[in-house]
């Protein structure tokens, strides 16, 4: 996961509070995220949504095979499965 720092002031702060306050979004960082989503909506960042889950896909595959590589993550063969949890 990516991490951002941004700094508010003014007009996105005040707005930022209100929505938190409200009771809209219970925290800022949720309110951000859905902010991004509208837009990435508006902007028709991905044609459709199939396009992004094969994005989300793609990235979630490249990080488990880098940490199989760096010694994080185990692989084990069918055989080695089966007589893990005996099965037949």
């Amino acid at each position: 996961m990516g991490e951002t720092l941004v700094r508010f002031e003014g007009v996105q702060e005040v707005i930022l509070d209100r929505l938190t306050s409200l009771g809209v979004f219970k925290t800022r960082s949720e309110a951000i995220r859905a902010g991004l989503l509208e837009l990435g909506k508006e902007y028709k960042v991905f044609e459709s949504v199939a396009d992004l889950e094969d994005e989300l896909a793609v990235r979630k595959m490249a990080k488990i095979s880098n940490e199989i590589k760096a010694g994080k993550r185990k692989v084990f063969s069918e055989a080695q499965v089966k007589k893990r949890y005996k099965f037949k």
